[in-house]
Formats: C-alpha cells, structure tokens, sequence
C-alpha cells in the first residue's frame, strides 16, 4: 500500500479549466487526462485530494464529478476545500474526510489541509505540509507543497516527491517568524 496525494483537479469544472488555462480543448478532455494520469495509484493505495474535488451543482456536473470519482483508482481521502460543497461529501463513498489532517507515512509526518499554512503541528520537526488552493500561484516554502495538479502535470504526487520538493524550495519568512526562527520587522 503506498499513499499519493493531489488537490485541486476541479473534475467537470468548465470555468477553472478556463481561468487557469488548463492545456486541454476541453473539460471533458482535462476531467480524462487526470483521470489517466492517476494510473500511477494502484487499487489498494491511498489516494489523498487536498480540496476542491469537483466544484459542479449541476445534474450534468454531479453524474461527471461521480463518474471521475468511480474512475479513479485506489482508497480516496477527502481533505475538504472551498469548492466541496456538502452533497460531494455526502454522495461520494469516500474512505475518510477531514478539514484537516495528520498522517505518518514510515518516519515522516505530512499534514494535509487544503490551505497553505503559516505553520503546523511538528513544523520545526520537520512534518511537511500539503496543500493546494492557490492552483498556480506559489508552488510552496521549505517544509510545505503545492500538490495542486497545476504544480504536477496533473498527476498524483507521492511522499518522496513531496519531500524532496519540501527540501528544495526556499523558506517561508512568515513561518520562520510564527516558528520564531526569525525576527519579524514591523
């Protein structure tokens, strides 16, 4: 069993598509190509989406958030987002949902909320955080990803990719002051 995480896939989600401009003709095409790309989860991982599964009222848009839903592979996670209304959590057979939540995984600890944070709970232990909500704005901080599928080529995102990214970007001046790492200049 291995655990992979993503956010923000938007599945049937015609104005996301559009405003970040997704590299597909359309979003019967994007909700496709996530769905493909997710073939790295086998069926008996865990595949953890931080946020904003599909953000569709419609009828059309229920059956195709439902349908990317069967579609996907492995045991499916919700860490809640802005755009999760109340019927997705209910319709859906989700294996869990949270607001937020702290997994381990072997030696490492990951918190997953849909929001990037200032800090978390083991920050200075080194517990990496996952998010997504900002689609392409920040791809993350020291200790903290983006695992947006707008940072990833729109493909699940597993543990070492996450650490090693979490190692590679630079640090967050607003954690190291909440963490009291550095001095905040007012």
């Amino acid at each position: 069993m291995a655990h992979f995480f993503t956010a923000d896939t938007h599945f049937a989600d015609e104005p996301v598509r559009r405003f970040f401009d997704r590299p597909f003709a359309s979003v019967e095409a994007m909700d496709a190509a996530m769905i493909a790309r997710a073939g790295v989860v086998g069926p008996d991982d865990d595949l953890w989406i931080i946020g904003d599964f599909a953000a569709c009222e419609t009828d059309v848009g229920r059956m195709a958030a439902q349908a990317a839903f069967a579609a996907l592979p492995g045991r499916k996670h919700l860490v809640r987002g802005n755009h999760d209304p109340d019927w997705l959590v209910r319709a859906l057979p989700w294996a869990s949902v949270h607001d937020l939540v702290e997994i381990g995984i072997g030696e490492r600890r990951f918190v997953l909320c849909h929001y990037p944070l200032v800090t978390w709970n083991g920050a200075r232990a080194g517990a990496i955080q996952l998010f997504g909500h900002v689609h392409t704005r920040w791809r993350g901080a020291e200790g903290q990803v983006n695992v947006g599928v707008d940072q990833w080529d729109f493909t699940p995102v597993a543990p070492d990719q996450a650490e090693l990214e979490a190692l590679m970007l630079p640090p967050s001046q607003f954690q190291r002051i909440a963490e009291g790492m550095e001095q905040s200049y007012e």
